[in-house]
């Protein structure tokens, strides 16, 4: 195992500057390259953290001497990179959702299952506190209802309102609040779906979907998600079991037991750091706290994209 994990960026965006930035704070680990199709963000993104540009993924890992890959790339590019990568050996962390589709992601799940390839998903809710706290809470007791909401904007990025940019809301927002009712709840056996005539301004992407889910273990749900609004106005999970009723987002828990007032948790905001500690860690054979791999995030990606095609097929 290395003792200083050098890492390889595919990708400049947002997501992809803040997972340098991340990295960027641990000791052990160094930026050593950057790889975008714009040569100018990668070039800026590289700048700050002393790493090397390369225009092409393909160049970066014939060139340098990398420990692991992080993949940060819109849903729509998908595929030949993670390929590359597992081809190279490589762990590799990549940003969720996985892919636009689900045929894309099967065949990256299984190259990566024969390559035996370390592998971590950026599903963060799974190292928030409030989530710590309300896995502890429901322990021993069945949840058995849970309802999902992403209650959102329309992101100001050219693809994400195509359906062949971003694979829609559910598989590119909601798909946290979906992994987030896999862990709490179960896994998921049947959906149906519908969605809106509606879509999102310039695009194909439906305006609203709502979705029923029932789980292995006979617990019902439902999701709503849409784009409609100017701001984001609330995404998380409410999980009622016998008793208990939680209300979960990203900061905060909110937790119903009958006893008088509600209690209220506040998150600290640490998961998006603790995420790729647990990924270093592993490349590094610290432990191994990823919490997410590949196989476990094409669950939640199939979910998905099965609501995403129960709501096309009631649509046609």
């Amino acid at each position: 195992m290395p003792s200083r994990c050098n890492v390889g960026l595919v990708g400049a965006g947002n997501v992809a500057a803040r997972h340098a930035d991340v990295l960027a704070e641990f000791p052990d680990v160094r930026l050593a390259a950057v790889t975008d199709l714009s040569l100018e963000r990668a070039a800026g993104l590289a700048e700050r953290h002393g790493a090397a540009v390369y225009p092409h993924h393909g160049d970066m890992l014939e060139r340098e001497r990398l420990d692991a890959v992080y993949i940060c790339l819109p849903p729509f590019a998908h595929g030949p990179v993670e390929r590359a990568v597992i081809e190279a050996g490589l762990p590799f962390f990549v940003e969720k959702p996985i892919a636009i589709d689900l045929g894309t992601a099967e065949s990256i799940a299984a190259l990566a299952r024969s390559r035996g390839v370390l592998s971590a998903v950026g599903h963060q809710w799974r190292y928030l506190d409030v989530v710590q706290r309300a896995r502890e809470l429901l322990d021993g007791r069945a949840v058995r209802l849970a309802l999902g909401h992403w209650l959102d904007k329309v992101p100001p990025v050219d693809w994400w309102g195509r359906r062949d940019g971003s694979g829609g809301q559910v598989v590119e927002q909601a798909a946290h609040v979906i992994d987030l009712a896999r862990l709490l709840v179960g896994e998921v056996a049947a959906v149906r779906a519908v969605e809106s005539e509606a879509v999102a301004p310039g695009g194909d992407v439906a305006a609203a979907t709502v979705a029923a889910l029932r789980f292995e273990n006979g617990a019902v749900g439902s999701l709503a998600a849409t784009c409609l609004l100017g701001w984001k106005h609330r995404a998380g999970l409410e999980v009622y079991a016998d008793g208990l009723a939680l209300e979960i987002s990203e900061t905060s828990l909110r937790v119903f037991d009958g006893d008088g007032e509600p209690e209220l948790v506040e998150d600290e905001g640490a998961a998006k750091r603790r995420v790729d500690r647990a990924f270093v860690d592993a490349v590094l054979g610290i432990g191994n706290d990823v919490r997410t791999d590949y196989e476990d995030a094409l669950r939640t990606h199939r979910v998905a994209c099965e609501i995403a095609a129960s709501a096309r097929e009631v649509a046609a």
